[in-house]
């Protein structure tokens, strides 16, 4: 598995890091000279499910932000987690939704703000979901042993963080009692249990309610395992250069939304004041793992 840092050389930024559908690439081309106040707004959207169908979904954010900030904003969706840190750290990006996770490796590297978080039915905390496939009788984590596990981008909080944790909370250490394997996309992942290429896998619970709204999961396919623990809900955040007045208005506008088609994608009632500190027992997961955030390896 390659290091974070050759990942980022493997997908540079300026070598087509964003896939997008009807969206041309990252420049500077339609922005003002002043960086600070950009004329249009680039506003990057999490890679966690395929790069057309989140595009397309969120066609009503771009209009509401259109409207209201009156300036012209193209929506992107990298190639997956790290080119999106790396546009941030490039400040490639004025506006981010990240998760949270990718939120912690981007802050390391990046000037940039949280300042909005999903909410739904009252909190601003989702759960990751532990799946087995039924056939292979993955329904519990004794069963998990000698198995592959699905992990969806190594730099997901609700598909490789998360899971990993709760895996080892329950005596299972990855690469000793079972294979886990990356898979990108939370999607592909539920798809790779359902089919039995992976045995088990880790999803964003909210990400799997909705595959079995939709009739991609089949329930009788597919066994939740356990649900991990809190984590908190997804951060937006903005450039830290951008001009003070313009942050202000780009918060009021996301903390104001309740238009519930723009919200639908996000599968939220509405987004809430968030801060970094509410970041920090990702950071504290990350050390119980091992991991090194400030130079994260697969």
């Amino acid at each position: 598995m390659l290091s974070q840092a050759a990942r980022f050389s493997a997908v540079a930024f300026a070598s087509a890091a964003i896939v997008l559908t009807g969206c041309s690439s990252q420049t500077t081309t339609g922005k003002s000279a002043d960086s600070s106040d950009p004329d249009k707004l680039i506003v990057a959207l999490i890679p966690d499910e395929n790069a057309a169908t989140v595009i397309q979904d969120n066609q009503g954010l771009k209009d509401y932000l259109n409207q209201k900030l009156g300036k012209e904003i193209e929506l992107v969706v990298t190639t997956d987690y790290s080119s999106m840190i790396e546009a941030a750290r490039n400040d490639r990006l004025d506006l981010a939704y990240f998760g949270p996770l990718s939120y912690v490796l981007a802050k390391t590297k990046s000037e940039i703000e949280p300042f909005a978080a999903r909410i739904k039915g009252g909190t601003k905390t989702y759960n990751s979901c532990l799946i087995g496939n039924t056939e292979a009788g993955v329904t519990d984590f004794e069963a998990i042993k000698g198995k592959t596990f699905a992990f969806g981008d190594p730099a997901s909080t609700s598909s490789r963080l998360f899971p990993e944790l709760t895996l080892k909370e329950n005596g299972l250490t990855k690469g000793e009692d079972y294979e886990g394997v990356f898979l990108g996309a939370h999607d592909a992942v539920a798809l790779a249990v359902q089919n039995g290429n992976a045995q088990a896998g880790g999803v964003a619970c909210p990400i799997f309610e909705s595959l079995k709204e939709k009739g991609k999961i089949d329930d009788t396919k597919v066994t939740l395992i356990a649900k991990s623990a809190p984590i908190p809900q997804y951060p937006w955040t903005m450039r830290s250069s951008l001009k003070p007045e313009l942050k202000e208005t780009i918060s009021t506008t996301f903390i104001e939304l309740n238009d519930d088609s723009v919200l639908k994608p996000f599968k939220a009632d509405g987004f809430a004041v968030i801060s970094d500190q509410d970041y920090d027992g990702i950071r504290k997961a990350g050390d119980l793992l091992g991991l090194d955030l400030g130079k994260f390896v697969n």
